[in-house]
């Protein structure tokens, strides 16, 4: 009896290994990705998903391992060898530039649209791949990439990733893909992601939400610092033994809802209804509010109109209203060029400060109290806020705003990339600063998060079309909320 040879691997990395400093960011991991599956890769952030990413992509070198495409080592491997073999990248953290058109970044990620008509042809390939993974997305391929919303600069990356120019696109890696879309535009994407896998095409699929993971992959990875730690048949899994492979305990949802009455309370923060369109918002101290709706309905435009609305576009108050939590980190979140105590504590300086000076002992064990609280995955804070993954530094953020004494907080989608283990700790973090009187508006593109509302105001057209209390804040509702106006 004859076993049938294994299909040479689109890409195969062998014992690979690879330090920063003291930190053994990949401890000998092999990884073999074969046409026509998609595999899923999972763990907490500071697992070393990124690291293998911008191993197999071409931007980082092994220090020990071999890497090989169709069967054949390569010696010399990097992002024009990765690219060459058909090696594709959507990143967490987008790349395109801002100040060109959809048209323009397309020709940086594929070089060999050039010569005479190279716009028409650019704009014909986006503009289809466009149609064909998101149908009605409402993009121009003209548009500058700066117009655009982020769930829309989200799907110009997938698009341009996916579109075939010379060499044909043999392996897509998707890093987080959906953070920044909509339930619609979620389900279009891993319905494309299954079809280009059955037509022969490989994709590695990074996701903190389990069940895209395990309603898309063929098989998944497990890893936990840096290693591989359980390689199964996606079939193999549930939500619950996938998350217990990677180290956490799922905690239940089922806690009761606060139903208190707004009758003789003073809101902490309100808006009364858009041109007399839709419903007004409030949010009492004590309540976790959410925000729902089809992306890009006017939940972000919300949060920064209360934002402005409670501060100072000149000299900072000294006891700030409201601290907000940005979403979008890469372009309103950290500051790039700092290290991750001052990304921490610069929204608390007032409290920090004694005649103008920061109390630099007073900010080291702040900093120092919300690294361990939440647990910001780093040795030294001293370190730049760019040495953190991508969850690492939404930690900081979230941290930042905590670290406050605001008694409201804005959050437009915070948990985006970030694992599901440190969401648990953070729920518990939010429903204990509610306890002692704090209010937070949440905006959230996952329907999980919603359901933990104390209330959801669901958005439609820019205006608030329902309002769902306690048990009433469920999918179903709204769902049908953010479509009719009315729950179901």
């Amino acid at each position: 009896m004859t076993t049938a040879p294994l299909p040479h691997a689109v890409i195969e990395v062998a014992d690979v290994k690879i330090s920063f400093g003291a930190v053994k960011a990949l401890d000998g991991v092999t990884l073999r990705i074969v046409p026509g599956e998609c595999v899923g890769l999972v763990g907490h952030n500071g697992a070393g998903k990124s690291t293998v990413v911008n191993i197999i992509n071409g931007a980082l070198s092994p220090q020990e391992g071999t890497i090989a495409c169709a069967g054949e080592r390569v010696p010399r491997y990097g992002i024009a060898a990765a690219r060459a073999n058909g090696v594709r990248c959507v990143f967490q953290e987008l790349s395109l530039c801002p100040n060109l058109t959809v048209i323009e970044n397309t020709r940086i990620m594929h070089g060999t649209l050039k010569g005479w008509g190279w716009r028409r042809r650019a704009a014909r390939i986006i503009g289809s791949k466009l149609d064909e993974i998101f149908p009605g997305h409402g993009i121009d391929p003209t548009d500058t990439v700066s117009d655009l919303s982020i769930a829309q600069r989200q799907m110009v990356e997938i698009a341009t990733a996916f579109s075939q120019v010379a060499q044909p696109v043999k392996l897509v890696i998707l890093d987080e893909p959906t953070s920044s879309l909509d339930a619609t535009l979620a389900t279009q994407l891993l319905g494309y992601v299954r079809s280009f896998v059955t037509a022969g095409g490989s994709v590695i699929f990074i996701s903190h939400i389990l069940s895209e993971i395990l309603s898309t992959s063929d098989r998944i990875v497990v890893m936990k610092d840096g290693k591989v730690v359980t390689e199964r048949p996606a079939v193999e899994f549930d939500e619950h033994s996938l998350v217990a492979a990677m180290g956490s305990v799922v905690k239940g949802h089922d806690r009761e809802k606060r139903a208190e009455g707004a009758a003789g309370r003073t809101p902490l923060l309100s808006r009364p209804s858009l041109h007399g369109k839709g419903l007004p918002f409030e949010v009492f101290p004590g309540e976790i509010v959410g925000l729902a709706g089809l992306g890009g309905h006017g939940q972000t435009d919300m949060l920064i109109d209360l934002y402005l609305g409670h501060t100072s576009n000149w000299l900072r108050r000294r006891e700030a209203e409201v601290a907000f939590v940005a979403g979008d980190r890469t372009l309103n979140g950290v500051f790039p060029l700092w290290n991750i105590l001052k990304n921490l504590t610069i929204a608390d300086l007032a409290g920090l400060s004694r005649k103008g000076i920061v109390n630099e002992t007073a900010e080291a064990d702040l900093g120092h109290a919300w690294k361990e609280r939440i647990d910001i995955r780093t040795q030294d804070l001293d370190n730049p806020i760019l040495s953190l993954s991508g969850g690492n530094q939404q930690k900081v953020l979230f941290a930042r705003a905590l670290a406050t004494p605001a008694p409201a907080v804005l959050m437009d989608d915070p948990m985006r990339g970030v694992d599901i283990g440190t969401k648990q700790e953070v729920y518990a973090i939010l429903r204990a600063e509610a306890d002692k009187g704090r209010a937070f508006v949440w905006y959230s593109t996952e329907m999980d998060e919603v359901c933990l509302c104390d209330r959801v105001y669901v958005f439609n057209n820019g205006v608030i079309v329902a309002e769902l209390k306690g048990d009433a804040v469920t999918e179903k509702n709204v769902l049908a909320a953010s479509f009719t106006g009315i729950a179901a």
